[in-house]
């Protein structure tokens, strides 16, 4: 199957929902007969939806990041490498033809952490085949990534369990 015409999606904001929200449109999109392609900024190889995604045809997910936190004022050599061979690799899959979804998760903290430049992701979004839904996730979308986009959705916190010290849970949070 292929889409006729391909939009681009930014998910958004600071309430709990954006990777998980991603996720449904991946699975939705497999069960419509489409490929999906999920490139994780930022995340290491210990999130549950790679076991799960792993057993799922059509729908392809690869980390790009360690298993720990990313300082946003002193990144490791190896978060900025990892970015950067993410944005390459994310390129490369875009472009490839085998796709229907791409899917950036965590890309926009990646540019809000200086990881990636903004300018390349922004290359990407206005220069994606016309057919394929690229999906961006992550806190602090850019203004230009917000205006260039056709689908904006803001999660926003309201409440969570973070707030009384409860930390995150493996299967519901990661």
């Amino acid at each position: 199957m292929i889409l006729n015409k391909g939009y681009v999606q930014v998910y958004t904001g600071d309430g709990k929902g954006k990777t998980t929200a991603a996720l449904g449109l991946g699975l939705r999109a497999v069960g419509a007969g489409l490929k999906v392609y999920m490139i994780q900024f930022m995340k290491g190889g210990i999130s549950s939806e790679l076991k799960s995604i792993a057993n799922i045809p059509s729908f392809e997910i690869l980390p790009y990041g360690l298993n720990t936190f990313v300082s946003k004022n002193n990144p490791k050599t190896d978060d900025l490498y990892l970015a950067k061979k993410g944005l390459d690799y994310s390129k490369e899959i875009i472009n490839s033809g085998k796709y229907n979804v791409v899917i950036l998760d965590e890309i926009n903290v990646a540019v809000n952490f200086n990881l990636v430049p903004l300018d390349d992701v922004l290359d990407i979004v206005k220069n994606k085949p016309k057919n394929l839904e690229l999906i961006l996730t992550g806190r602090y979308a850019p203004k230009e990534l917000i205006d260039l986009a056709d689908v904006v959705t803001e999660m926003k916190e309201i409440k969570h369990v973070y707030q009384k010290g409860i930390l995150a849970r493996k299967g519901i949070d990661y």
